[in-house]
């Protein structure tokens, strides 16, 4: 009894953390692909430096990664996939910590960290502890 109660939790536990990253990347992925340089620099000094086409790509992927967190798990086709848009997140903070690092922008490496561990959290939970069926 108490190993269905850990899975129920940990299930509960994916879900919150696959529904905040999710938020948060599709967020910042809509916010970098539509809005102008100008408008973007305000919060993100870095975009300014960085080829437009670039920042529209990053925005993009962290879209479509956000997307990938969420539609196969709640619609249970092709789950897995949920799995690797973790790990593709994950990659793109890993990235994201080795740009800033590369411009001495360390204090932003912190956030870089956090999310990296959430997707990983989220990767490991899907694959191993707690996977989520397909639709048969």
């Amino acid at each position: 009894m108490t190993n269905q109660k850990n899975n129920k939790a940990i299930n509960i536990i994916l879900w919150i953390a696959q529904g905040l990253l999710a938020v948060m990347f599709i967020m910042a992925g809509i916010m970098k692909t539509t809005q102008p340089v100008e408008a973007l620099a305000e919060s993100l000094p870095w975009v300014t430096s960085t080829p437009v086409e670039l920042v529209r790509f990053i925005g993009i992927s962290e879209l479509l990664g956000g997307l990938g967190l969420l539609i196969p798990s709640i619609f249970r086709f092709k789950p897995f996939l949920t799995v690797w848009a973790a790990l593709g997140l994950a990659l793109i903070m890993v990235l994201a910590a080795v740009f800033h690092a590369s411009r001495g922008e360390f204090p932003n490496i912190g956030m870089n960290v956090i999310l990296i561990g959430i997707a990983l959290f989220i990767a490991w939970g899907r694959s191993k502890k707690a996977p989520i069926l397909p639709k048969s």
